[in-house]
């Protein structure tokens, strides 16, 4: 006979979700008035210079995750990254969190404590408790989650004709540990786990962010796919973002092209179209400290972004991931 799985009532499931949280001493150090247990969290700022950094970032069942390709704490871990790196982006440092689990009627408890054990591994990563959050039930499970960050400046998704475009952190590496699981590689082979492990445990570039601060114009994180996210800051001013092929394909991580071959797929084409690697791109006039420069931004009739090689200039479809399209 199956033994049922275990599902404990909501008032439970809220206590064990806090119990892997922490102690309300790590909210105290954190300069919290008060967090898990209340209807709200208080945010004592006082002491904090500059500005506030409020984001919030959806992971749901079938469209961010698949159970059978990732473990539940990846996904809890995925989930608070992903908001993480938004902050990131910003040029802002993570502070506190709060997160919205949405259940499935066949997720039992065990599942559960995986997600939060994820979320608070990273949320350990990057300094930034939960706080709280809500609890309910649905069709899926989709965990939602709200992350301050503190800055002096607030780094907008835009840039100036004549920046530079500057990166830092991989990309591409994440679509191929996507698709290299899809098609059940070994993940004993060295260069598979290293690009499965990219997509099931991204960091969220914060030093980067803080690094990118003092001298970036305009950045955003990659999260859709770097042709599709530095198209954005290009089209906020009506400029072009060209990237220069040489200089992108030197920055790709050796694991990708193994992999990339593997699948018979360009890893330039994972590079420019493949997301979730949370890579960070910056618009700046000056070097930026641990990134690198693979193009630049430039006024002119062309709009959107290209592609420049020894045989000229092409211009791409800033194609990625897209909810709706």
């Amino acid at each position: 006979m199956t033994r049922a799985r275990a599902r404990s009532s909501e008032l439970e499931r809220i206590a064990r979700i806090a119990a892997v949280f922490g102690p309300r001493g790590d909210v105290a150090a954190a300069g919290i008035a008060c967090g898990i247990g209340d209807d709200a969290a208080v945010l004592d700022t006082h002491g904090r210079p500059g500005k506030v950094v409020w984001t919030i970032d959806a992971q749901v069942e079938g469209v961010h995750f698949r159970p059978e390709l990732a473990s539940w704490e990846d996904v809890g871990w995925r989930s608070f990254m992903a908001a993480a790196s938004d902050v990131a982006a910003m040029g802002a440092v993570p502070w506190c969190a709060l997160s919205a689990l949405v259940l499935s009627p066949t997720l039992d408890d065990a599942a559960l404590d995986a997600i939060t054990r994820g979320q608070a591994a990273a949320a350990r990563e990057v300094a930034a408790p939960v706080l709280g959050g809500n609890l309910s039930r649905g069709t899926e499970t989709s965990i939602t989650t709200t992350l301050l960050g503190t800055c002096a400046r607030a780094i907008e998704r835009i840039a100036r004709g004549g920046d530079g475009v500057w990166i830092a952190g991989d990309v591409g590496l994440a679509a191929a540990g996507l698709a290299a699981l899809e098609r059940g590689f070994d993940l004993r082979d060295e260069n598979v786990a290293r690009a499965v492990n990219a997509w099931r445990r991204p960091r969220a570039r914060i030093a980067d962010g803080v690094a990118m601060a003092a001298v970036a114009y305009g950045a955003i994180d990659v999260s859709d796919g770097l042709a599709r996210d530095v198209s954005h800051i290009a089209r906020a001013r009506d400029l072009c973002a060209i990237l220069e092929e040489p200089a992108l394909l030197a920055h790709l991580d050796p694991a990708l092209r193994a992999v990339a071959a593997r699948l018979a797929i360009s890893p330039l084409d994972l590079a420019l179209h493949g997301g979730e690697d949370y890579a960070l791109v910056a618009a700046s006039d000056a070097p930026i400290p641990g990134f690198t420069r693979i193009g630049r931004f430039e006024d002119g009739p062309r709009e959107g972004v290209a592609l420049e090689n020894a045989s000229g200039l092409r211009a791409l479809d800033p194609r990625g991931f897209d909810h709706f399209g």
